[in-house]
């Protein structure tokens, strides 16, 4: 049932803890105080995540492992949907307390667990004899921070409301693969990398991006969805990365998302389509 991830060095197998509870496919600013909140306590700190389950997460297990760590996480606890789906709140309670010498628990007001989301943080309490401290939702703007709320922002291509929500860039992190070299031809040379089937999915367009490879960040545009300007139909990732020169064939580059531009369009032909790109690079360059 639980796949656990060491992060850092600092937590001990059997050695008091603290376990921040969510869904957490990532973090927004309200589990971010969740988090913060747990590590408080100045006991090393694991965090919840749920993999699998209804629709798709924010970001992928990876993407998920960066943000824990930089959030100061020392571990991850990895549960899978299928295999949890069914236990009732008592089991969920009793499986952390058996495998986790848990000092405190860190929630948020929402916080459900066990079949038909029976479980609270009162039942939990009364199940595992532990301190368990809930947080009141966060709200942003006068809205309640969700995952939910993020995902329909990245539907509608508003990155930047989203990460204001998250507290952080969206972002993708995957391998640079070769692509059909189609963009050198016309001066623009792209870093293709795969998005994820189990990663949700922002608007199809063009997006001004932050591109960070090996320690180094370049300003970029990025198309996300389709190239019908070349018949391709295939949803793939690509960026340009601005004054950078070299093999990224390979290397693992994480993709920063800052701003919709436009929408994808075919365009008669290839100078087109270099025409449009000197006008979405002048944008990106004028802005900090």
């Amino acid at each position: 049932m639980l796949n656990v991830v060491r992060l850092t060095e600092n937590w001990i197998e059997g050695a008091p803890c603290v376990l921040a509870l969510g869904g957490f496919d990532g973090l927004h600013v309200g589990h971010r105080e969740v988090v913060a909140r747990a590590k408080a306590f100045s006991l090393p700190v694991g965090i919840m995540t749920i993999v699998g389950g209804k629709g798709k997460g924010l970001f992928t297990l990876p993407e998920r492992r960066d943000i824990f760590l930089r959030a100061g996480a020392d571990f991850a606890l990895e549960l899978d949907f299928e295999k949890i789906k069914t236990m009732t709140a008592d089991e969920f309670a009793r499986a952390l307390t058996e495998r986790f010498c848990v000092s405190a628990f860190v929630c948020g007001e929402d916080f459900r667990f066990g079949a038909g989301a029976q479980g609270n943080a009162e039942s939990l309490k009364r199940a595992t004899h532990v301190r368990v401290e809930r947080l009141a939702l966060c709200e942003l703007d006068g809205e309640k921070v969700s995952s939910s709320l993020v995902k329909g922002r990245l539907a509608l291509g508003e990155v930047e409301r989203a990460n204001e929500l998250l507290g952080e860039s969206y972002f993708l992190l995957g391998e640079v693969v070769s692509g059909r070299k189609v963009g050198r031809t016309i001066g623009f040379p792209t870093a293709n990398v795969a998005y994820s089937q189990d990663k949700f999915p922002l608007r199809f367009g063009v997006y001004e991006t932050r591109i960070a490879v090996e320690g180094k960040e370049y300003k970029g545009i990025t198309n996300f969805g389709a190239r019908p300007t070349f018949d391709d139909e295939s949803v793939w990732t690509e960026s340009y990365l601005d004054g950078f020169s070299g093999d990224l064939y390979g290397k693992k580059i994480c993709v920063k998302f800052v701003k919709y531009l436009r929408g994808i369009k075919r365009f008669e032909g290839a100078e087109a389509l270099r025409g449009q790109l000197l006008e979405d690079i002048g944008r990106i360059r004028t802005n900090d």
